[in-house]
């Protein structure tokens, strides 16, 4: 018997473009589910199933050992597609024996722990079909004015409340043959693993966006490697991450870039924190100087051919740590300073060996689109 974690992972998300590979507190939304399924030693593989070569490249940046990829069919990937159907269709794929457990996994809900995936599959020893429900402690109604959950005659004191059980989305576990057999992920003796009230927050819409993160940072610090309070400097890159790398020259051959005012104002609102501010550039130009004074930065770099080794003079003159350091950055003369700060970043256009720097934080925004900004709001969160 083996067990198979499963993830339908399409690209065609109407109320967030792109969502199972967007940024969510610094990794790819998807990234969070297939980490804690990585660790756990009860499961034997996770498939990522997906219609999408973005989602497929990404998942395969990760690097993990046990996940598998496979291109599910145009016609399992629709808006009406059912998870069943997909889940059918790998099935037959697969050619998965009756007696394989099969645990469908919903990317939509990043706060599974190993832990919790565990908690499932252990109560499959006495069950046909295991869900994750959230215990949520809210008076529910009908639309006539019925209580579902409780008396309102003699209401209770919510800590005296036992509350409601609600699918919170996060994985469902069944055996192969009983999904065969009944056409449902659903059936037979159910059992409900219990996960932690915030859990049932699924991300759907944008709102649901928001709130996800600010849940994960608050309750998920061992995942969330990123302690953002420990910074009390700031780097960036300038070509490629404060502008949009391009570079553009007049007739008479003068040349100029774009940079973003979001940037800008970025910086500015680090400074108030007490955090120090700067660039550090290979090139050594009058336009990227001009730029750094016109951002009063507290420190630019300008011919940086060893940006590492700038840096690390740089903490000993303020008496701090690399690990004390942030720095954002794209190409492959970044690389040794990323690979040695405290927190590192680039832009979603990176080049490749960069975004597979280990815990790098790989943003939304494009260079010169306002990217710094974006990992400054990050920070300041």
């Amino acid at each position: 018997m083996s067990v198979i974690a499963f993830i339908p992972a399409r690209g065609g998300s109407k109320s967030i473009p792109g969502k199972n590979i967007k940024n969510f507190c610094g990794k790819p939304l998807i990234y969070w589910n297939l980490l804690a399924l990585e660790k756990s030693e009860l499961i034997d593989e996770v498939v990522v199933a997906t219609d999408s070569e973005k989602i497929f490249k990404k998942v395969e940046e990760f690097n993990f050992s046990k996940v598998k990829l496979y291109k599910r069919s145009a016609e399992n990937a629709q808006d009406h597609s059912t998870s069943e159907a997909i889940m059918l269709e790998y099935i037959n794929y697969a050619k998965l024996a009756s007696s394989d457990i099969f645990m469908l996994v919903q990317a939509t809900s990043p706060f599974t722990r190993t832990e919790d995936f565990n908690n499932g599959l252990k109560l499959m020893n006495k069950h046909d079909t295991v869900f994750s429900c959230a215990k949520i402690k809210r008076f529910i109604w009908d639309k006539e004015g019925i209580p579902l959950n409780y008396d309102h005659n003699n209401r209770p004191r919510r800590q005296d409340f036992d509350g409601t059980f609600m699918e919170n989305g996060a994985f469902c576990i069944s055996s192969v043959s009983d999904i065969i057999n009944h056409n449902n992920r659903i059936s037979g003796n159910i059992g409900i693993c219990e996960m932690a009230e915030y859990t049932f927050v699924e991300i759907d819409e944008v709102e649901d966006w928001i709130m996800a993160e600010q849940l994960f940072m608050k309750n998920h610090a061992s995942e969330y490697k990123f302690n953002f309070n420990k910074i009390k400097l700031f780097l960036s890159d300038v070509d490629g991450v404060l502008t949009d790398a391009g570079m553009y020259y007049t007739e008479n051959g003068d040349e100029f870039k774009k940079f973003s005012t979001y940037d800008g104002m970025g910086f500015q609102l680090l400074q108030k924190t007490g955090v120090k501010v700067g660039i550090l550039t290979t090139e050594d130009r009058e336009l990227n100087k001009r730029r750094a004074k016109k951002l009063g930065l507290d420190f630019d770099f300008h011919g940086a051919k060893d940006k590492l080794q700038i840096v690390k003079n740089l903490c000993i003159k303020e008496n701090i740590t690399l690990d004390e350091v942030a720095y954002i950055g794209d190409d492959v003369n970044c690389f040794s300073l990323l690979t040695h700060v405290g927190i590192a970043a680039c832009p979603n256009n990176a080049v490749d060996k960069i975004k597979a720097i280990p815990n790098i934080i790989q943003l939304n925004k494009n260079g010169g689109d306002g990217v710094v900004r974006e990992f400054i709001e990050l920070i300041l969160k």
